[in-house]
């Protein structure tokens, strides 16, 4: 055991060993469809909720999958003879990823997840025994330097990073190494930093078992470790984002006051930043008294650079103080340490004009331009993931408008986006309806409403006539003179093209 009462980490000295371990993983099947298939989707989902039970249920039986399952999912001890059926056993207990529990069992030094890359890549995330997930129970640990697996943050800001090829990539703050294995696919060169050195360990122990290439791992906060020279085509982070009264876990608090980790993350990223490189974030910022939270977010964007927030979801300060207590296990503490610890987080709250939390996305693309292009907005209706393309290519937009006056965006040609589809909203049997409201099903899933010659320009853009011939047909067509609505319709096709109901076609 280390000092802080976390287990023993497996070595990173034995790759043959790891590759062993992860050829005998894949053969048995021990990957996400394969734990489907074995478990079913009920029992499945529920291990998304740090329940066990009925995993447990399932694996009652000796196949070499449900022995893996036992083993390092749900952290059972395993007669030896039975694992040396599956694995390469003793070099596994020399290289720390077994260890024998007495008896003649062994049991798992760390949890060891299945998990799907985006190209049907069948990959491993390691992390500290009952610390896969957070879930409503809490962690399996308290311990300050514990690490965890794969949860909803992790696999959100994965599904919205933009996936384009790049020279190098940096992971701030890497936990156990999800966002730099996704790295790894598009980027030449990839370097994470954490400021736990048992994080940096298990991200190693991650990527070596997936079969990915090693990073370069760095220890320290936030930029800290990078040199003022290195600069990067992306930046990604899910930081310890959690504004609380005091840093008592490393992975979520983040030890500075209030918001203060995500603005520096934000405002110092800008620096490192290639030209046309993207910084993308997960991030919480406070809702204060007598300030516009969208404001207070637009003074974080670092000069140079064009920025996209979009708030996910707010939540009252009791609801948040709540949530983060139960994701550390309090709730099952003392009701005395419990309410002791909610009365703080208050406390902090209170002192700092605190009245509720908004959680999301940012994310930055390094433009140099003049005249920087930041939308602040709230969206906190469904998303089709992986979000990574409609991203980059919300930012293509917003530099082709940047770069088109009024009588350019006439003279351009568009198209409407892919499984855009138009409703026409309205009493039943009116003759004309009250309003008619484009709906992508498809990237941000955004709904907007327009006006006849609106909706009729959209239909007809299929990149073959310019926009300016378009209006004057549908000027033609609608008895309205063409000037004057040449002249009062290219805010309407710019909202159009900002929000992807439209795109600039070759």
């Amino acid at each position: 055991m280390s000092n802080s009462g976390l287990a023993t980490l497996p070595t990173t000295d034995h790759p043959d060993v790891t590759a062993r371990l992860r050829d005998a993983l894949r053969a048995a099947s021990f990957t996400a469809d394969g734990l489907l298939e074995l478990l079913g989707a009920p029992a499945y989902a529920a291990l998304a909720r740090s329940e066990t039970v009925p995993a447990l249920r399932a694996t009652r039986g000796d196949t070499p999958l449900e022995t893996l399952v036992r083993l390092f999912l749900l952290q059972q001890p395993v007669p030896h003879a039975r694992v040396a059926g599956v694995l390469p056993v003793d070099a596994c207990l020399e290289a720390g990823w077994l260890v024998p529990t007495g008896g003649d069992e062994v049991a798992a030094a760390v949890d060891v997840r299945p998990y799907g890359g985006p190209d049907g890549e069948d990959w491993f995330i390691v992390s500290d025994l009952g610390c896969a997930v957070g879930g409503a129970g809490g962690i399996g640990s308290r311990a300050e330097e514990v690490v965890l697996g794969v949860g909803g943050a992790s696999t959100t800001l994965a599904g919205i990073t933009v996936r384009t090829p790049a020279g190098a990539a940096l992971d701030v703050g890497t936990g156990s190494g999800i966002q730099a294995l996704h790295a790894a696919r598009h980027a030449t060169r990839v370097t994470a930093t954490d400021v736990n050195p048992r994080a940096l360990h298990i991200a190693a122990l991650t990527l070596a078992l997936s079969g990915a290439p090693a990073a370069d791992l760095r220890q320290g906060s936030l930029f800290e470790p990078i040199r003022d020279d290195e600069t990067y085509d992306l930046i990604v982070s899910n930081p310890p984002f959690v504004i609380s009264p005091a840093a008592r876990l490393t992975y979520r608090d983040g030890g500075m006051g209030g918001d203060d980790l995500c603005r520096t993350l934000v405002q110092q990223a800008g620096a490192r930043l290639n030209r046309g490189g993207f910084a993308q974030f997960l991030a919480n910022w406070q809702h204060v008294e007598g300030e516009d939270w969208q404001d207070r977010l637009r003074s974080w964007v670092p000069g140079g650079c064009d920025a996209w927030i979009v708030q996910r979801e707010v939540q009252d300060v009791t609801q948040y103080a709540e949530l983060w207590l139960r994701d550390a296990g309090d709730h099952r503490g003392g009701t005395a340490e419990y309410q002791a610890r909610y009365d703080a987080w208050l406390d902090e709250f209170e002192a700092r004009k605190v009245q509720a939390v908004g959680f999301g996305w940012i994310t930055l693309r390094r433009t140099d331009a003049a005249e920087p292009s930041i939308t602040v907005e709230e969206w906190p209706h469904p998303v089709e993931q992986p979000l990574g393309e409609a991203v980059r290519a919300h930012f293509e937009r917003v530099a082709y408008l940047r770069e088109h006056d009024d009588a350019a965006l006439l003279a351009g040609h568009f198209r409407l986006a892919a499984e855009v589809v138009q409703e026409q909203v309205g009493l039943p049997g009116a003759e004309d309806p009250e309003h008619v409201v484009l709906r992508q099903n498809r990237g941000m899933r955004r709904a907007t409403r327009v006006d006849t010659v609106g909706a009729g320009f959209a239909g007809v853009c299929d990149g073959t006539l310019s926009a300016g011939r378009i209006l004057d047909a549908i000027a033609q067509l609608v008895g309205e003179d063409p000037v004057l609505l040449r002249d009062r319709t290219p805010a309407q096709i710019r909202l159009l093209v900002e929000q992807g109901f439209l795109e600039p076609a070759p």
